[in-house]
């Protein structure tokens, strides 16, 4: 198994695209870490293969023994012929069971590594990539990744098998007659490489586009609600359309290149066969034969058409199966947050300084110089307009992101020196997009690391954030299912959930992002009577649009362009006339208007 922690020295681990050997060599240790299993399907394989030559073996005895009028004959024969088939049938049974059983397990495993990825990848990832194309390489990728690993081995060891079984048979009846089959090795191994390429590039391009399909449909689904109200249908339809026949024109040039490439094997087979019997029926090779020597060659060339024909078809379940592989392993070698804090820390004080802090993402500058002191228990709101860096303080105090320049401080200690999950312990946070999952209402509170809370624990939480004030006219009460997102909720329940998520973990941080955004003025009243009650003897971080929520801050930062512009409390800031009391007096005359 993959540790998502420590990504295995590799090609694309040190930024240079995995090749494809390097690629599926790495894949075939997922099917080894089965090798018992893979084993016997081997084994299995192995009998199902040996039952070819012995049925052509067998043509030969049954034409002799009419010849030579052997009696004995209509006993052994039925019994072989039965032998024959019990045999066949357990080694498929073993192989095929047992090949998918390796497969399903490879599947299973590679979901939880990229899963287990995807848990610890840093927020810059997730602001590269798209949730849907991310979605397509945990389903479709992994289930064409297994082809290669487990069908395609299938296909190439029991057909394999049986090739070199049929060929070892018609190489003891008749050696010079087999260098037929010989000659056409290195014509079918020239096709087979020039359309590996080609199956290559474009499965790359079909799951490319298979991203794009889910992607598409994914936002489609969540927003629906803006779609229909703004009439978006026909273009959401579009969009997917395209998508979709982009996905289908790249299935079509596949299929293009398997249905060239098969037939194209298959003659040259054709050739040697139609060679094989000229030969054979020239009358100084019959009088080398006996009868049933001839039929058994005949019968054994016959039979190799078949797994040759299945050899050259796994060429295209291998080359999507890597391309995959590629691109899964690419995104199990993402580098991790890192993570060098080595000091633990049980519960802070609360005390947080910001001194010179600079960070910039994709080279632009969002916060220059910033400096700020927070005293333990100081409720300080910051506010500024929208893109003035806010919200990205938090994500740097919470190590989403790394300052470029200057440090984070907390008691004391570098933020970068603590040990990250005991930093996140000492912060609850209340975002502005309310994130839920499908479950109870009681699950979501009691979330994570609170998942032990007990019911009086979680009903305390509940009721100081006003949760039980609608979950009382729920049937199931705490237990109502709030669906996916927290659809079956209005945007004010949501927030409710969340700031009594935020009451239960009771943190000494506690950091507020437009947490009543969604409340009306009442249920705001209310709201904020409970957040005034908990911010007591916590430092709290408030980030406000709404400036009437936070007239009773200590501290309100002013910020503007990633700068601290204005500091002090309501009354001091009102006084200066600058950017804080034109913000206020516009909200105060929109408010008035």
């Amino acid at each position: 198994m993959t540790d998502p922690q420590n990504p295995p020295d590799t090609e694309s681990a040190a930024g240079q695209p995995m090749s494809a050997w390097s690629a599926y060599r790495r894949l075939l240790g997922y099917v080894m870490q089965h090798g018992l299993i893979f084993t016997l399907s081997i084994v299995g394989f192995v009998l199902f293969a040996a039952t070819q030559p012995a049925f052509a073996s067998l043509m030969e005895y049954m034409v002799d023994s009419v010849e030579q009028n052997d009696q004995q004959a209509r006993l052994l024969i039925p019994a072989a012929v039965l032998g024959i088939f019990f045999v066949r049938g357990v080694g498929f049974f073993l192989g095929n069971y047992g090949i998918t059983y390796v497969a399903r397990r490879v599947i299973h495993q590679l979901r939880l590594d990229i899963f287990d990825r995807l848990l610890v990848l840093p927020a810059r990832f997730y602001h590269r990539n798209a949730s849907g194309t991310l979605l397509s390489k945990l389903t479709f990728n992994v289930e064409q990744v297994t082809g290669a690993a487990t069908e395609a081995l299938k296909i190439f060891v029991r057909e394999g098998l049986t090739i070199v079984g049929l060929l070892t048979y018609i190489v003891y009846l008749n050696w010079q007659l087999s260098l037929v089959f010989l000659t056409i090795g290195p014509f079918i191994g020239w096709v087979v490489n020039k359309a590996s390429k080609r199956f290559r590039n474009i499965s790359a391009n079909l799951q490319d586009s298979m991203g794009q399909v889910t992607a598409s449909a994914s936002e489609a689904i969540k927003g629906y609600e803006v779609v229909r109200v703004f009439g978006a249908q026909q273009q959401e339809r579009q969009r997917f359309a395209q998508a979709s026949n982009n996905n289908r024109q790249q299935a079509m040039k596949l299929a293009l290149a398997e249905s060239i490439s098969t037939p194209l094997v298959q003659m040259i087979v054709a050739m040697a066969m139609a060679s094989l019997i000229y030969l054979a029926l020239h009358p100084s090779i019959i009088d080398t034969m006996t009868a049933g020597q001839f039929i058994a060659f005949i019968t054994a060339a016959g039979m190799l058409t078949k797994p040759l024909r299945s050899m050259t078809e796994i060429n295209s379940i291998l080359q999507q199966g890597i391309a995959a592989s590629q691109s899964i392993f690419s995104l199990l070698d993402e580098t991790p947050e890192l993570d060098q804090g080595k000091k633990h820390i049980s519960r802070a004080l609360g005390h947080i300084r910001f001194e010179q802090v600079d960070f910039s993402y994709d080279s632009k500058p969002v916060l220059e110089q910033v400096n700020i002191d927070i005293k333990a228990g100081q409720v300080v709101a910051l506010v500024g307009r929208s893109g003035s860096g806010k919200s990205t303080l938090v994500n740097l105090l919470l190590r989403f992101y790394e300052p470029q320049a200057g440090r984070i401080l907390l008691d004391g200690d570098n933020v970068q020196d603590i040990v990250r999950t005991d930093l996140r312990r000492q912060v609850a946070l209340v975002n502005q997009q309310v994130v839920l999952f499908n479950g109870t209402i009681a699950n979501n509170i009691a979330y994570g690391s609170m998942h032990d809370a007990t019911d009086v624990q979680v009903t305390a939480a509940a009721t100081a954030a006003r949760v039980t004030e609608f979950t009382q006219r729920m049937p199931d009460g705490l237990n109502t299912l709030v669906g996916e997102s927290g659809v079956l909720l209005s945007g004010g329940q949501r927030q409710r959930i969340a700031i009594a998520r935020a009451l239960l973990k009771n943190a000494p941080l506690l950091v507020l992002d437009e947490a009543t955004s969604a409340l009306d003025t009442e249920s705001e009243r209310h709201i904020q009577a409970a957040l005034d009650e908990v911010m007591q003897n916590r430092t709290t971080l408030v980030i406000a649009h709404r400036l009437s929520t936070i007239e009773q801050a200590d501290v309100i930062l002013v910020m503007d362009q990633g700068r601290v512009v204005e500091q002090g409390d309501h009354a001091q800031l009102l006084a200066k006339q600058g950017l804080y009391a034109h913000l206020h007096q516009l909200q105060f005359h929109s408010v008035q208007a």
